[in-house]
């Protein structure tokens, strides 16, 4: 299969019963043989998939089908191969999960910055850029002079937020991530705490990487993506990371050079954290992977996970 479009996409909206929708909304999706994750939730709607041109048209026109669903932004890319192995609809508390009651980007949220105007924002002496990715998508890749809070997981970032909350203040504060969804609930927490001077990146680094060229870019390194391609770079160009099948962490060309790499079975950040017992299993379950694909089939082990669960759609 060749030139397969990826389609990204949140919504926030309300839904009474998104259990409900599920069954039908997956059944529409199954037709047109798509791959990803959708996640339903209170809240709205959160996903990825991909497939054909055909089959993304259909899959956009089912997911703004969904109650109060009309207005459903998404983003684009394409693959060479099928970045997923299976089609998921998940019902979930929350469509990105930050933990914390009275947030909501419907009621209050921060000021939209295109890309095209994001480089003069974050250059602005007097704007504090924050990165709302976790520590290791940050290690990949971000915008010159970004802070990094170091969070494990999304819900990490409302502490590190109050913690900092006097070096807001009185500031303007840039915000990104992924897609843009994230920065939804993190510039909301930070307008209902009284900091009203929030922006935040609007697509995301996705939309950055694609409008804006590389000798204009702020950008520096990689993006972290949650599918097979790992990561992309400007222009949403396949990037150089790689990731371990034995602890799913992502791992750079460097990385792949270590002594503690192995296809498969290690990496040097699971290296201390894996038996020999556990590595004998990984390559015996790497093997039939490996053999799976030469037959043309697909290996159910081989499905990737997203490294952080707390953000498991692109956000």
């Amino acid at each position: 299969m060749t030139d397969i479009v990826v389609a990204a996409f949140y919504h926030f909206t309300p839904f009474e019963d998104p259990a409900a929708l599920r069954v039908s909304l997956l059944g529409q999706l199954s037709t047109h043989g798509l791959k990803g994750t959708v996640l339903l939730a209170p809240e709205g709607v959160n996903g990825t998939l991909a497939g054909s041109r055909v089959g993304i048209n259909a899959a956009l026109e089912a997911l703004r089908a969904l109650p109060n669903s009309k207005q459903l932004e998404h983003k684009e890319s394409h693959a060479e191969t099928m970045p997923f192995y299976r089609l998921k609809v998940r019902l979930k508390k929350e469509i990105v999960t930050m933990r914390v009651t009275g947030v909501d980007p419907l009621a209050n949220v921060g000021t939209y910055v295109a890309p095209k105007d994001w480089n003069n924002l974050i250059t602005d002496p007097e704007t504090i850029v924050v990165d709302a990715r976790n520590d290791f998508e940050v290690q990949m890749g971000t915008f010159e002079g970004a802070v990094n809070p170091g969070t494990v997981s999304f819900s990490d970032l409302p502490k590190w937020l109050e913690e900092h909350r006097g070096e807001l203040e009185d500031k303007k504060v840039a915000m990104f991530c992924t897609g843009g969804i994230r920065c939804e609930k993190a510039t909301s927490f930070l307008k209902e705490r009284g900091i009203d001077d929030v922006f935040h990146l609007k697509g995301g680094i996705l939309k950055y990487l694609e409008d804006i060229p590389e000798e204009e870019s702020q950008w520096r390194g990689e993006c972290f993506v949650f599918d097979y391609r790992v990561s992309v770079k400007h222009d949403l160009e396949l990037g150089e990371y790689d990731v371990c099948h034995a602890c799913r962490w992502p791992v750079s060309v460097a990385g792949r050079s270590s002594s503690n790499f192995v296809v498969g079975v290690s990496c040097d950040h699971c290296i201390d954290q894996r038996t020999d017992i556990q590595r004998e299993r990984y390559a015996a379950r790497h093997a039939q992977i490996k053999l799976s694909r030469q037959q043309g089939e697909l290996h159910v082990g081989a499905t990737y996970e997203a490294v952080k669960k707390s953000t498991a759609v692109d956000g």
